[in-house]
């Protein structure tokens, strides 16, 4: 059912039933009242069957069958306000299902802030604004500072340096220069170039990724809703029941009577009451979750899959180590670096300032190199940071990092490198997601190997699969044991969206806005802090805890009226009338989902083995 439809159902029955009361009490037309109830209560049940076969056909069994053939009967014996108050029952727990997944997407923004809207169009000596999709292969387009690339291709003038974090999850800027390529959706440095569009923006990097979030969103995994497990053992447990009364009494009416206090209440309102009440808890500490089965998904969650950079880390350089030569301190090497870089704009001149404030030297005759490194005169020295060759004819022993090696007079004097910083949550979620259930945490970057792996140490992840590009996220994401889903995919970046969409849950770290990460997510993670993806695995377990006891109290009582039914003690309209007192203790029930004292308690970390 489209959620349109399932609310003018809902309207539907609800304006029948007032026209029903007044035909019956009003009007004092009884036969007038059934038949419009009877036909109303036909066409829904003939438009809930056709849903019904559609979702036998999907591979899934839903709880539609019994509620289907308790309208038929009750209709059919006569007994038409107890169909009313069925179908009454029947499409508010759709409507409420459709309202809770309308209401968590209402509070995200469709939009990719990412995706270059325009392009600068050299055309002869005059630039000119386009559309994106104007751009043509061997176009020139000027890319200026702190903008989106709109199409990938080569540059042919100028020098920069680009981010491309949301794109490969490569946290530090990459240097490009003439004859170089970029991709769209990178964002360019503090310097312009020019480029030749080497693909159209709809062959381009960045749209390449949308079409990989489409495809993965094509293709959702099978998952059976906690509701679905327990409608087929209810439903033969119900028709059991009243066929044998039937039998017995050679009665269809006391059939009818059976099936209406078996009507699924317990599944169509419980479950879903008790699951929209735990999005609002979620929605209270600051996660979006899109749908009622995303909760049931992560309570049941056996892998956690990270990306690195602004996920596991905070996504900015910050100073790592710092090294000197004989005859200078770790110190006054950092020192010179920062004074020599004071006044670029570089993002590791800035992280260089940050980690000096006190401690910063006078330059003079100040020159950058870009792509290259800066020189500056300091207390009378020529000091330079930057790359190896830019800085000394030297042998410099190059270490695996980004770093910035200095010079004093063309001697080598040491390096100060860097590193993304690990979040100081980072640690105690994994062993948190661990204490929750977890048997497997992988962490998926398309940064390099050593650092990756570095990382997964510190934070205590169990599996590395780095120098991954968007496709190779995905491969990841499918190759995962059948016995360790649900997985839960845990992103930022753009470069992240199809490996969140092909997910079993895909939760976006959204506190800097709308991008194809939370677009593409089932959960949004509206704060900058990771801790709240264990956080919402725990609300998720309470929820399905307060929900299955909600569904199970609701069978049994529906069990024992059902029993009474079949000795025929329990009139249809009665038997409609006691559904709607299980229903208020099932709903009560489910509402203590709300709560935030629903927490679940973990076990200690190191449990659970860790798979691969």
């Amino acid at each position: 059912m489209s959620k349109l439809t399932n609310y003018m159902r809902l309207t539907s029955v609800l304006v029948v039933g007032l026209i029903a009361l007044i035909l019956q009490f009003a009007l004092k037309l009884p036969l007038y009242s059934q038949i419009v109830i009877s036909i109303m209560g036909s066409l829904i049940a003939g438009l809930m069957f056709i849903d019904m076969v559609k979702t036998i056909r999907s591979g899934k069994f839903g709880v539609d069958l019994l509620a289907i053939t308790a309208v038929i009967a009750t209709i059919a014996v006569g007994e038409y306000w107890a169909a009313l108050i069925v179908l009454l029952m029947l499409t508010g727990g759709d409507a409420l299902e459709d309202y809770a997944a309308n209401k968590a997407n209402s509070e995200l923004q469709s939009l990719l802030e990412n995706s270059p809207q325009s392009a600068h169009l050299m055309q002869g000596d005059k630039i000119v604004d386009v559309k994106i999709d104007q751009v043509k292969v061997g176009d020139r387009i000027v890319v200026k500072p702190g903008e989106v690339i709109p199409v990938d291709g080569t540059i042919t003038q100028g020098t920069t340096t680009v981010d491309e974090a949301s794109l490969t999850g490569e946290s530090r800027p990459i240097d490009k220069a003439v004859g170089e390529t970029v991709m769209s959706g990178a964002v360019n440095g503090d310097h312009s170039f020019d480029l030749i569009a080497d693909k159209t923006a709809d062959k381009s990097q960045y749209q390449n990724i949308i079409r990989l979030v489409k495809q993965a969103e094509s293709t959702p995994a099978h998952f059976v809703r906690m509701a679905d497990r327990y409608a087929v053992p209810f439903t033969i447990l119900a028709f059991l029941i009243a066929g044998v009364a039937w039998y017995i009494s050679k009665d269809p009416v006391r059939f009818a009577e059976v099936l209406v206090v078996a009507s699924p209440c317990p599944l169509i309102l419980a479950a879903p009451i008790a699951l929209v009440s735990g999005m609002s808890r979620a929605s209270r500490n600051g996660i979006i979750v899109k749908s009622g089965t995303i909760i049931e998904k992560l309570a049941n969650a056996r892998t956690f899959a990270f990306d690195k950079t602004g996920t596991i880390t905070q996504g900015h350089l910050t100073v790592d180590e710092v090294f000197a030569t004989a005859g200078y301190t770790k110190d006054q090497v950092l020192s010179l670096a920062a004074g020599a870089e004071q006044q670029s704009s570089h993002i590791l001149a800035r992280s260089l300032v940050a980690a000096t404030p006190d401690n910063i030297p006078t330059a003079t005759n100040v020159e950058e190199t870009t792509a290259e490194g800066v020189q500056a005169t300091i207390d009378g020295k020529l000091v330079r940071a930057g790359k190896p060759a830019f800085v000394s004819n030297e042998p410099i022993n190059v270490i695996d990092k980004t770093t910035v090696y200095v010079s004093v007079d063309g001697h080598y004097v040491g390096y100060v490198s860097f590193s993304d910083e690990l979040r100081p949550e980072a640690k105690a979620v994994t062993a948190d997601l661990h204490g929750l259930g977890a048997n497997q945490i992988m962490m998926i970057s398309g940064d390099r190997q050593a650092i990756a792996e570095d990382i997964a140490n510190r934070v205590g992840i169990d599996k590395v699969y780095a120098d991954r590009l968007p496709q190779e996220k995905i491969d990841v994401i499918k190759k995962v044991e059948k016995k360790l889903r649900p997985v839960v995919m845990v992103g930022d970046g753009v470069n992240d969206a199809p490996s969140l969409a092909l997910a079993d849950v895909g939760i976006a770290m959204g506190a800097h806005g709308a991008t194809a990460a939370s677009e593409s997510a089932d959960a949004v993670v509206l704060k900058d802090d990771l801790s709240l993806v264990s956080k919402a695995v725990n609300i998720s377990k309470g929820t399905m805890t307060v929900a299955k006891e909600s569904v199970l109290i609701g069978i049994a009582i529906c069990t024992i009226l059902m029993l009474i039914a079949s000795f025929g003690v329990i009139p249809a309209i009665i038997g409609a009338l006691f559904q709607e007192v299980v229903d208020t203790v099932t709903i009560l029930w489910a509402l203590r989902a709300r709560s935030d004292k629903r927490t679940v308690k973990m076990k200690p970390s190191g449990t659970f083995q860790a798979f691969g």
